[in-house]
């Protein structure tokens, strides 16, 4: 029956002790907090309560038909097949700090001066063909030049893309239907994209795709023939694109089924912009947290890095596909204690108010809003109340957790049917980081052993930043002005605010919202960092017990609470020694130990510290295989 108003019914998941329940359907409750659609304003259900806070409120779907309307495919977009194949640019790589450019064709040195935009273009293009359209910067960081004139690398950034040019060159404009025209303003890895005529450069960074960690441009671009080499058997059409991302995105469509008869053959629809908003602003990423005293002793009697090895893999074997059922907390509560486990443990997405046992004293289960754009916390404290969005991995993770289950209330979800859109794609570029891993520990040449431990993670960085565009953020537009007569400000572009300026120039941002992207599906990377952010948490391993015959399990939750130090998306940072000793098979998922310092350490209380750390941790932990 469903609750009546005012009354919540408690269920029990099967096989645990869980506390589960539908929220109040009284129309006063807070799943009748209208919402806020993509791009549009309107006061959402409350967020995080009982911190005291200036917590950012997460929007909910609205109650009744305007909320049922949400759910839908959007008209005429649709993931399809592609019946053609990717242009291959030929590549060149440069190390900008000695001026050395490697390319199929040869090796030279060049004269950069001081690395500008024009030196690069010209000294380049009196060496290498006009052929060449991507040129990868493996070192030096021209971009960089004058950061110390500006409050942010992105202003630097932007006053370096923005450069005087050698006469014929333009920034591109436009190339036929190629979206990525223009720069990208990124403070790390950006991309500048200039034309003469009809030939076309980009200059990037390599760090795109892996940190090259001081490898020679002959080298990098060595890991680059490798890993189009360990590709090519899986993908047929494969070619490599400016960024891990677009090839991701691009060697995943041409997996989409194409058998006549089939479900979802040739085509994945894209969801309402709405339900692609909503996602967008409710389901994060990973889990970056530092502990600082009082929550750790100011001094640990260690540090440990364990990481687990190329995760999201490891998560992409179900995914949910098409539009979703909404469960709304009356739909929930008259689910039989079967149909709710189903749907808790199938591709979902939940709206909750959580409660957190009074006795609970190790890290936060789930994820909350916290102030500031985008950014989460985990609030840990017990007895403390709640309201958030969460992925049905980790709700399962919260009610079944080794410790003590937290109380979750159902207000509001989202169920897709569960299948496999990921598989087939995460399955081949998992052969060729294993063939890859495999050359790189047996090959005897030292050049080709590090060009495939490279490649191996540009296959990473391929699955990881693949998922990533699947969720489809809005379209961050960046410039640079150069200032009037008399240092006068110029006229921005509509919609565009003003982030930066400097003695020269301005730089700007515009946000231009979604876009009608044929290959938006924010459910799927939702449900991979869900299930990621979980398994951080507790996983199994594939080792046993040799006791009970079960899985091994690894994670936070399976140390000390005061031996957490922090998390950086897949990894944990312990002062714990039993961490070291999670067995490692190589599998996607499993916890590598990448740093140790098995003696007493003064807990990081700032980033800067942790970093620093993190370094000594590392080469620490390799000068003992040394």
């Amino acid at each position: 029956m469903p609750a009546a108003p005012d009354e919540a019914q408690t269920v029990e998941p099967a096989g645990t002790v869980a506390r589960l329940s539908a929220a109040s359907t009284d129309p006063a409750s807070d799943l009748d907090a209208p919402a806020v659609p993509e791009q549009a304003a309107a006061e959402p259900a409350p967020a995080a309560t009982g911190s005291g806070e200036d917590v950012r409120v997460l929007p909910s779907i609205p109650a009744g038909g305007d909320g049922d309307s949400w759910f839908r495919a959007e008209p005429g977009l649709a993931s399809k097949r592609p019946n053609f194949k990717q242009d291959a640019r030929a590549m060149a790589f440069l190390d900008a700090a000695t001026g050395v450019l490697v390319w199929q064709g040869g090796t030279v040195r060049l004269d950069l001066g001081q690395a500008s935009v024009a030196e690069i273009l010209t000294a380049v293009y009196a060496e290498a063909p006009a052929t060449i359209e991507r040129i990868y910067v493996t070192a030096g960081e021209p971009w960089h030049q004058g950061s110390d004139r500006h409050e942010f690398l992105k202003d630097a950034v932007a006053v370096w893309l923005n450069g005087p040019l050698p006469n014929g060159w333009t920034v591109e404009s436009s190339r036929g239907k190629d979206r990525q025209a223009g720069h990208l303003v990124h403070p790390r890895n950006p991309v500048g994209r200039w034309q003469r005529g009809d030939q076309h450069a980009e200059i990037r960074s390599v760090g795109e795709w892996f940190d090259p960690e001081g490898a020679d441009p002959a080298t990098v671009r060595a890991a680059f023939v490798e890993l189009w080499k360990a590709l090519r058997p899986h993908f047929e059409d494969v070619v490599l694109m400016g960024s891990p991302s677009q090839t991701g995105r691009d060697l995943w469509s041409r997996t989409i089924p194409a058998k006549a008869g089939a479900k979802w053959a040739d085509r994945f629809p894209v969801m309402s912009q709405e339900i692609r908003g909503l996602l967008h602003a409710t389901a994060g990423q990973g889990r970056t947290e530092l502990f600082t005293p009082p929550r750790v002793p100011e001094r640990v009697p260690g540090w440990y890095e364990v990481d687990r090895t190329f995760a999201y893999a490891k998560h992409t074997w179900a995914s949910g596909v098409g539009v979703p059922q909404r469960i709304t907390a009356a739909r929930f509560a008259a689910m039989s204690e079967k149909e709710q486990t189903n749907a808790l443990f199938a591709p979902s997405h939940w709206q909750v108010r959580v409660t957190i046992p009074k006795d609970w004293n190790h890290v936060g289960l789930l994820p909350a809003p916290a102030p500031g754009e985008r950014a989460w916390h985990y609030p840990y404290e017990g007895g403390r109340t709640f309201t958030t969005w969460a992925g049905g991995a980790e709700i399962n993770l919260a009610l079944r957790n080794p410790i003590a289950p937290w109380r979750i209330e159902i207000l509001d979800g989202l169920l897709w049917e569960s299948g496999d859109p990921l598989k087939s794609w995460s399955t081949k570029l998992q052969k060729a980081w294993r063939s890859l891993r495999a050359i790189s520990e047996m090959h005897g040449d030292g050049q080709q052993k590090q060009a495939c431990r490279l490649a191996s993670r540009a296959v990473r960085s391929i699955l990881l930043y693949g998922i990533g565009t699947f969720a489809q953020r809005p379209r961050i537009t960046t410039g640079s002005l150069e200032l009037g007569a008399g240092g006068s400000v110029p006229d921005l572009p509509d919609g565009a605010r003003l982030t930066g300026i400097t003695d020269t120039h301005v730089t700007w941002e515009r946000n231009q919202g979604f876009a009608r992207d044929q290959y938006a599906h924010p459910e799927w990377a939702a449900g991979v960092w869900s299930a990621a952010r979980a398994a951080l948490l507790s996983v199994s391993t594939s080792a046993k017990d040799p006791a009970t015959g079960k899985p091994l399990k690894a994670g936070a939750l399976h140390l000390p609470p005061e031996s957490i130090l922090a998390f950086r998306t897949d990894a944990i940072y312990t002062s714990a020694s039993a961490a070291a000793d999670w067995p490692y098979g190589g599998e996607p998922g499993d916890y590598l130990l990448k740093g140790r310092m098995p003696w007493e350490q003064t807990t990081p209380r700032t980033d800067e510290e942790f970093y620093y750390l993190q370094g000594l941790g590392r080469q620490a932990y390799e000068s003992e295989g040394m």
